[in-house]
């Protein structure tokens, strides 16, 4: 029987632990770290909130179903912790001798939230409950002081999701960057929307990473998304690159490499499978040659000056394409982004997770 006591004093003792390192790497860790158990709630609310899309539904419907996704299973994971310390501090207090499972489980219950209707006078029994209620308080302000920095970091992104609906319509696409910058600014001022991009990308990756349920957010506006967007900001530097007559701009190939390193970090975050160093045509693209010409169409139709030999320029964005092709068409999928050119038309009942 001490033996017995002993093993379930430990047992409770280590998911108490677990469940405190749960917590620190989701809302105290600077840096990205794919906690298995805040993983799990979202991995199972998300194929709830995926049954909703059995049937047939339009991109509004989804949308406004899946603004509630990344909410509810953040919110999900306090009372889940919990729950974890209530029954591992339950073994705890049983295993030092506080009577029957139910009381203590009241005892467990009484001092996480800090009810106080159950107690015991034993000195063991009353460490673990000041230790308990000290973890229960200290976990709602984890999640309280966690809340003003993801929306912050959220904040941040969509101003400049927001903005590009300006330059690139909506959905943003390259072409319309492209044209409308020829029309009002002279192409050489996109040097400022490469190095505005270029720090927004750092931003996005380090707060996608280490506040994972950012990447679930959904922008206020049903057609803006911080995926689409992203992908129509590097489209349009990599046709600046390859296409356009301009004088070459070492700052937008920064933005592309800003960009395709922020996706590759939450793509690594989740899991996602791409090729570590990928090459055209080695590595076929979602973008095809008669995209890339009818592209070339619309923008000489725009007065956009072009370069002569097309050959090359296909040649040479499909190097810069393929560096976030697969990367961009995944995390498109992950978030349900809305369709979007060159982000491809996308099933919503096959969802990645």
């Amino acid at each position: 029987m001490i033996l017995l006591r002993i093993l379930l004093f430990l047992l409770g003792a280590a998911l108490v632990a677990r469940t405190l390192f749960s917590a620190i790497q989701t809302f105290v860790l600077p840096r990205g770290a794919n906690d298995a158990l805040a993983r799990l709630v979202f991995l199972s609310l998300r194929r709830l909130f995926n049954l909703y899309l059995r049937k047939p539904r339009s991109y509004k419907q989804i949308d406004r179903w899946m603004a509630f996704y990344a909410p509810v299973s953040l919110l999900s994971l306090l009372p889940y912790w919990m729950f974890l310390l209530a029954i591992g501090y339950t073994l705890m207090v049983w295993a030092v001798g506080a009577g029957t499972w139910y009381h203590s489980l009241r005892i467990s219950g009484s001092s996480l939230l800090t009810l106080g209707y159950e107690t015991e006078k034993m000195l063991p029994v009353t460490l673990l409950e000041f230790s308990e209620a000290v973890v229960g308080l200290t976990m709602v302000a984890l999640l309280i002081a966690y809340l003003p920095s993801m929306y912050s970091a959220f904040s941040r992104r969509e101003a400049a999701v927001t903005l590009l609906e300006v330059r690139a319509g909506d959905p943003p696409t390259a072409i319309e960057m492209l044209a409308r910058y020829h029309r009002i600014h002279n192409l050489e001022r996109l040097n400022e929307q490469w190095a505005l991009w270029e720090v927004w990308f750092a931003d996005v990756e380090e707060s996608h990473t280490s506040l994972a349920a950012l990447v679930f957010f959904r922008s206020p506006q049903p057609n803006h998304s911080w995926v689409t967007a992203a992908g129509a900001v590097l489209d349009a530097a990599s046709l600046t690159l390859s296409a356009v007559d301009i004088r070459y701009d070492a700052q937008a190939a920064l933005c592309i490499r800003a960009g395709y390193l922020a996706f590759r970090r939450i793509a690594d975050f989740f899991n996602i499978p791409y090729t570590p160093a990928p090459s055209y045509p080695a590595e076929p693209l979602s973008v095809t040659r008669l995209d890339f010409d009818r592209a070339l169409a619309e923008l000489e139709a725009a007065g956009v000056p072009l370069k002569a030999d097309h050959e090359q320029a296909w040649r040479d964005f499909a190097g810069w394409r393929v560096n976030y092709d697969s990367l961009l068409l995944a995390l498109a999928r992950l978030t349900l982004a809305p369709p979007s050119p060159w982000t491809g038309e996308r099933s919503y009942l096959q969802i990645t997770t």
